[in-house]
């Protein structure tokens, strides 16, 4: 029986998806690796959810279990991958990962790596073997092969100094969907270590994010802070990613201990 792919992340930022939201799409890292917090989380209502494979001790196996968690709630998954490695790219494709974001993009030459990674020839080098996995249906996605390209997003991590002087060659790439900028990293690279909102790193983001926008690409940030986040917004960014999994398992526990124990537990402010 022919099925029909499910959306993929660029579906949020069309004209019609943004008027009918009237307002930036949000969304929050899942770190844990656990399918079943991925399934509690996928209730909850946020536009999207980020499996993060760069930063977590996640296999292609987990990644895959949570995208079935996932699959049958409203939230579109998206997944970091580790880095932007041609074969790696192939394989979370292949189990069905759609939407990917491509960490540590440093230059054109590494935005267009990345787009070819995501394309089957003759527009890219994607390896052909949906037939056998989850991308394809196992074969039951009418014309796969011809039309994947479209149900796939490439979203791109832009968060050091050296991008930001890159950053209208990596934007006139063909085939980058988005940007989504990393403050922290970014901040390190900018001399200003665990300060994501210096004055100059949240200015050097709001640069990208206007400058995607301009470029007719969508752009979105990373912000824990809810004042921070929202300026972002204001700022123009289509996307704000407001949290994870286990920073919010974190800070609620702390609070209970706070409550019930003598416990002090000291945080960050990431």
């Amino acid at each position: 029986m022919p099925l029909t792919p499910r959306p993929s992340f660029k579906t949020l930022f069309t004209d019609d998806a943004k008027a009918a939201r009237s307002r930036a799409a949000a969304g929050m890292f899942l770190s844990s690796g656990d399918a079943g917090i991925a399934e509690i989380v996928a209730g909850a209502g946020m536009d999207y959810l980020l499996i993060d494979a760069e930063h977590s001790p996640l296999s292609l196996e987990s990644v895959q279990a949570q995208l079935r968690a996932i699959a049958g709630y409203e939230p579109i998954p998206v997944v970091r991958i580790p880095e932007n490695n041609t074969t790696l790219i192939k394989q979370y494709l292949d189990l069905g990962a759609q939407s990917l974001i491509i960490p540590m993009i440093f230059t054109a030459d590494d935005a267009r790596k990345a787009a070819a990674a995501v394309a089957y020839p003759p527009e890219g080098v994607r390896g052909i073997g949906s037939a056998l996995a989850r991308s394809g249906a196992w074969g039951r996605y009418p014309d796969y092969l011809a039309t994947a390209r479209e149900t796939i997003t490439l979203t791109i991590q832009i968060e050091t100094a050296e991008a930001l002087e890159n950053l209208d060659e990596i934007l006139a790439v063909t085939g980058i969907d988005g940007i989504f900028i990393g403050p922290s990293d970014l901040s390190a690279s900018m001399g200003y270590t665990g300060e994501q909102n210096h004055p100059d790193v949240v200015a050097a983001a709001k640069h990208v994010i206007a400058k995607a926008k301009a470029a007719g690409v969508f752009a979105g940030v990373n912000a824990f802070n809810p004042d921070q986040a929202q300026d972002y917004v204001d700022a123009g960014a289509d996307f704000v990613n407001v949290g994870a999994d286990v920073a919010l398992l974190a800070r609620a526990t702390e609070q209970l201990a706070a409550k019930w124990t003598t416990v002090d537990t000291a945080t960050t402010s990431y």
